[in-house]
């Protein structure tokens, strides 16, 4: 299977939920004696009910559904509509990272229980198959066993990891990594930051000392903040996101265990609510189970056709 068509799969249970019901939508629509006037009062409903059940949040649906009226009047398919719409919303959201030093650091930021530490060691084993050199940052001091687990995860990866005894500054931990990445030609470094919550000041002015290290290292560095979020916490995930993003700078989101949810259309939420490109997505538990994501892939998986 192609790395494209893991997304395709990893969405299987959310469309358990929403195909059948999305292909009795379309048909009802599309039909010859509709397709040339805007879709009516229930075709609209039935349209916003199915999408705020896949989580794609009330503000997208209301996006999607303001698009689609807008536009059904020139006979296209209601199925496409929808599709290009939610493209529409990763496109709009895309945007290639400007890496103008050397060597890229990447923090990974998040709550504890999202999958941030494995993360790190997928992201580090998928940049390595694709012929880059990362070494990994153990700069969560805090948390129990945390360093050792990323420790496993490096050694599944093939990496090199930098690490510190348990309660050393993180901020000392990102300098060596730096250091030794320049000296050895690693590039990216890969930093897995302590979890954190908004409500913890400490943590919070410890994650900025970790961007004005880096940046005193490395020009214009971190050049990536990656937030990891749960792909089956929800709505609850885009809440949690806004209070990451003017703290640590995040410019990108790695959704993770979304072939454990059935609600995978909270990607679309996240893209639309968050103006954020989602960089890769979590199809699995195993080290390959990381991809990149792409935004043709998820939506053709999402509103795959039954018949």
């Amino acid at each position: 299977m192609s790395v494209f068509g893991r997304i395709r799969e990893s969405l299987s249970r959310t469309k358990q939920q929403i195909v059948e019901r999305f292909d009795e939508i379309v048909r009802v629509a599309d039909q010859p004696e509709r397709r040339s006037r805007p879709v009516d009062v229930d075709t609209v409903e039935a349209l916003e009910e199915l999408l705020i059940s896949a989580d794609i949040g009330v503000a997208a649906t209301d996006r999607i559904i303001n698009k689609v009226k807008q536009k059904s009047p020139n006979g296209a398919s209601l199925r496409n509509l929808v599709k290009q719409e939610i493209r529409d919303v990763f496109a709009t959201v895309d945007r290639p990272l400007d890496v103008a030093a050397h060597p890229k650091v990447t923090l990974i930021v998040g709550v504890n229980g999202t999958g941030k530490t494995t993360t790190v060691g997928k992201l580090a084993n998928l940049l390595k198959n694709a012929g880059e050199t990362p070494l990994i940052c153990a700069a969560d001091t805090f948390r129990a066993a945390a360093v050792e687990q990323l420790e496993i995860w490096a050694k599944r990866a093939g990496v090199e990891m930098v690490r510190a005894r348990e309660g050393a500054d993180p901020a000392a931990v990102v300098y060596d990594a730096i250091s030794s990445g320049k000296a050895k030609g690693r590039d990216p470094i890969l930093v897995d930051t302590a979890g954190r919550l908004h409500t913890r000041v400490n943590l919070m002015n410890e994650l900025e000392k970790i961007r004005r290290i880096a940046a005193r290292e490395v020009s214009g560095a971190p050049q990536e903040v990656l937030l990891v979020l749960d792909a089956t916490v929800g709505q609850n995930g885009v809440t949690q996101a806004r209070e990451f993003m003017g703290a640590a700078g995040v410019n990108g989101i790695v959704l993770t265990k979304l072939d454990g949810t059935a609600k995978g259309g909270v990607a679309v939420a996240i893209a639309n609510d968050l103006k954020l490109p989602i960089r890769y997505v979590g199809v699995g538990e195993g080290i390959d189970d990381l991809v990149p994501f792409d935004a043709n892939e998820y939506v053709d998986g999402l509103f795959e056709e039954k018949w």
